[in-house]
């Protein structure tokens, strides 16, 4: 494909949509953060599984590099609320690699409780992971992220950070933080050549939310969602494919908050 003589960055695509790319993503030992690395190994990137179930991800690691039939992955501890543990992690990302390209904050918990009957222990629990962590991983990874040619950091909210959810104080909050916080350092962080974007899943289906007991009705396609259906997104973002988006919040939820699909014509 060819370009103008006047284009500041070539539309030539390599065949694996993040080959070259080194991406480090939390809590990706289960779930959708195992999809995420999956996929991304698939389509030519390395990645770096972070998650404090170290051999969980130490084996979805060796999985990946059996499928891939390279070192396409490597697992190693984090526990995002610990900066220290996020410097270990892009230290070990960088020495391994090379370099870091792609930061995926994937780490999160639910906990239930409006602000009458939520415990002030599960209130921070859920702010130091969704919300802190997603800090912490964003101000370890810079210094290396401005280093890339193109850098992306995707950070994964939820709609519950789009709308008000009722009885989830805690994570709602922590995950309109995440939403705010992905606006802004788009802002701060574009001068270096970094774009950040924010990824809200509607219901999934995943380990974390197995438990849960939910209808679909709200929902217009009338099904939970697949973790691979997420991490296409992730994908795209992580990829140059999006080079020219950055500060976006964007809903993959079947089109739950695109209004009240539960009302019916009187």
């Amino acid at each position: 494909m060819s370009t103008t003589a006047n284009s500041a960055v070539s539309t030539d695509l390599p065949l694996g949509r993040v080959s070259g790319k080194v991406v480090l993503i939390s809590g990706a030992a289960q779930g959708m953060g195992a999809s995420h690395a999956s996929l991304l190994a698939s389509q030519g990137g390395t990645v770096v599984i972070g998650d404090v179930q170290k051999d969980s991800a130490e084996s979805i690691a060796e999985k990946i590099n059996e499928t891939e039939g390279r070192e396409a992955a490597l697992g190693v501890f984090l526990d995002v609320t610990d900066y220290s543990s996020w410097e270990a992690a892009v230290a070990s990302t960088v020495e391994r690699f090379g370099h870091l390209d792609v930061l995926v904050n994937n780490a999160g918990i639910y906990t239930p409780g409006s602000v009458v009957d939520a415990s002030v222990e599960d209130w921070q629990r859920t702010i130091d992971i969704d919300l802190t962590g997603t800090f912490y991983g964003m101000k370890a990874a810079v210094k290396e992220l401005k280093k890339s040619r193109s850098s992306s950091i995707v950070n994964i909210s939820s709609i519950a950070g789009l709308v008000g959810f009722k009885h989830r104080a805690a994570y709602s909050a922590a995950k309109w933080g995440v939403q705010g916080l992905t606006k802004t350092s788009a802002m701060d962080l574009g001068e270096f050549g970094i774009r950040v974007n924010s990824v809200h899943p509607g219901s999934v289906n995943t380990p974390l939310t197995a438990g849960l007991k939910r209808g679909f009705g709200q929902i217009p396609v009338g099904r939970a969602a697949e973790a691979e259906e997420i991490s296409s997104l992730v994908l795209y973002l992580a990829s140059d494919e999006s080079r020219f988006i950055s500060g976006a919040s964007i809903a993959v939820d079947g089109g739950e908050t695109a209004g009240n699909n539960l009302r019916e014509d009187t």
